[in-house]
């Protein structure tokens, strides 16, 4: 018997040509991804006769950091402190993400975990929803937020990205996946549905909204909100670095500059969550 369960172990593992290839496979493609990156932070210290030449080179020759001292001369020279488009946008970003992320929970688990009238229904509207893009919902939008009174406030972008159907789609997967046994159990044992919801649940898909925060954040990130902020005191970090490569030629240094710092802050957020994720999705797999 023991001798069949080898046989068997044996024929299922991959030969060494095997995971040769498919380390090679797999490094074409992490290639691929990497390039990008590569390229940009190398156009951001390339001086101008660098940054013109054709075909473009892929590493920088003699790097320099004229280009972030000129983003940082135009920075200074704005009527509306450098410092106040910042603000603007790491609030929207943390507020948008947080609300976001605890909506689409909160949602999510009665969608998953309990039986009313109408769950189907409302879940399909969800699924519905995820076919549209956010352009179509523009006008519509507007027309909420002008009705309301929050045209030209933060609200106009924070409150609708509470409301992004992805997340309440993944959040309700993820959650359906815990055992209702589990939940059961916590009930027997005197907890109530916001302490099943905080203690129990929210640990088990921790996988879900860690990868929802870094979509949510990545989103809001770059967000312009040009379609309901028109007070210069309100706008966004990306649209104020937009008005600096709009120069012309005569930016392109600082406007590579601008590309590195809009990219390394979602990258990082990325790199530093990614860890978490594949731990907590390798150690939270439970079967009923």
């Amino acid at each position: 018997m023991s001798t069949i369960s080898t046989a068997k172990q044996k024929r299922l593992n991959r030969s060494f040509l095997g995971d040769l290839f498919l380390f090679l496979f797999l490094a074409v493609f992490a290639a691929f991804m990497v390039v990008p990156l590569v390229f940009t932070v190398s156009n951001a210290l390339k001086p101008l006769n660098e940054l013109f030449l054709f075909p473009p080179t892929l590493l920088v020759r003699n790097p320099t950091f004229n280009n972030f001292v000129d983003l940082f001369h135009l920075m200074s020279t704005s009527w509306v402190p450098f410092s106040r488009y910042i603000f603007n946008t790491v609030f929207i970003t943390l507020a948008g993400t947080v609300g976001h992320v605890l909506l689409a929970s909160a949602a999510a688990y009665p969608l998953a975990k309990h039986k009313f009238p109408g769950r189907s229904l409302l879940f399909s509207v969800v699924v519905l929803s995820l076919m549209f893009s956010p352009k179509v919902t523009n006008i519509p939008n507007y027309v909420i937020m002008s009705w309301l009174g929050w045209i030209d406030t933060y609200a106009a972008i924070i409150v609708p990205a509470f409301a992004y159907s992805l997340g309440l789609y993944l959040m309700k997967q993820f959650m359906e996946q815990i055992p209702d046994a589990l939940l059961e159990a916590a009930k027997i044992d005197g907890a109530s549905e916001y302490r099943i919801f905080w203690t129990v649940v929210m640990p088990l898909v921790k996988p879900a909204w860690l990868t929802l925060t870094i979509l949510s954040f990545q989103t809001l990130w770059g967000t312009w909100g040009g379609n309901f902020i028109y007070s210069e005191q309100l706008k966004t970090l990306p649209y104020a670095l937009n008005q600096i490569i709009q120069g012309g030629i005569v930016r392109a240094g600082p406007g590579a500059a601008v590309a590195m710092f809009m990219m390394i802050v979602p990258v990082t957020i990325f790199v530093v969550s990614q860890s978490s994720i594949i731990q907590t999705m390798a150690s939270s797999g439970m079967k009923e």
